[in-house]
């Protein structure tokens, strides 16, 4: 028997994504719902919100989405150019908001919270990027600065800049962290230099390397927890 297809014009005031936004609340919406606002429209033989199940039943998670390209995106029937930049465009809203909401006054209790506000950040880039979170007195984030950023196997650390920036900011206190583009949790030999090089200055100006952690998508690896600072 040959299906009916009921556009969203047709369905009840509910089942409208955009309605149902306004009605009950955006906590309500499920994820295909969600992307069916921001798409707008499907095509003759698909509403958008059957065109954002089918994307969404491509990918893992919406991490994975937020991954895609614009030529990947339009690979699919129904999502052209301008769909695909604005699907990009608010899953990179959407990770930059978490990014912010991480670090605003954050205190630092443990490595696990480090990874929290730089998985974000860091965690899924396909090139190595070095940050550095100064801390106050109460290990309290005051800035998050990335110190440089290089390809797929390192980066170049400048311990003057570093040191420049903590006292600028009125830090007593640093955590070293950058990214494992190939998601392995194993310090380098450099990593383990630069981490000696920046604690050894640290020390002389009176602010402490508390810690150097490696990000990847999902794992972190602590020089603290791991017994080597």
């Amino acid at each position: 028997m040959e299906s009916t297809h009921f556009p969203i014009t047709n369905w009840s005031e509910d089942d409208k994504p955009r309605e149902k936004l306004m009605l009950k609340g955006k906590s309500v919406l499920s994820d295909a719902e969600l992307i069916a606002i921001l798409i707008g429209s499907g095509s003759r033989n698909e509403s958008a919100v059957d065109l954002s199940k089918r994307i969404l039943a491509s990918v893992d998670t919406l991490n994975s989405l937020g991954k895609m390209s614009i030529s990947q995106l339009i690979d699919f029937k129904g999502i052209g150019e301008a769909k695909a930049i604005t699907i990009i465009a608010a899953l990179e809203l959407g990770r930059r908001r978490r990014a912010e909401d991480s670090v605003e006054l954050t205190k630092i209790t443990s490595s696990k919270l480090v990874f929290e506000i730089m998985q974000p950040v860091i965690g899924e880039l396909p090139h190595e990027e070095f940050w550095v979170l100064f801390l106050n007195n109460s290990n309290k984030v005051i800035l998050k600065s990335q110190l440089s950023k290089g390809g797929i196997s390192g980066t170049i650390v400048d311990v003057r800049l570093v040191f420049k920036l903590a006292l600028e900011s009125g830090a007593t206190g640093l955590i070293l962290c950058h990214n494992h583009p190939s998601g392995t949790l194993i310090p380098s030999d450099a990593d383990k230099h630069i981490t000696k090089k920046l604690k050894m200055a640290g020390d002389s100006l009176d602010v402490k390397v508390l810690d150097h952690v490696i990000i990847t998508e999902t794992k972190y690896y602590s020089f603290v927890d791991e017994g080597i600072l």
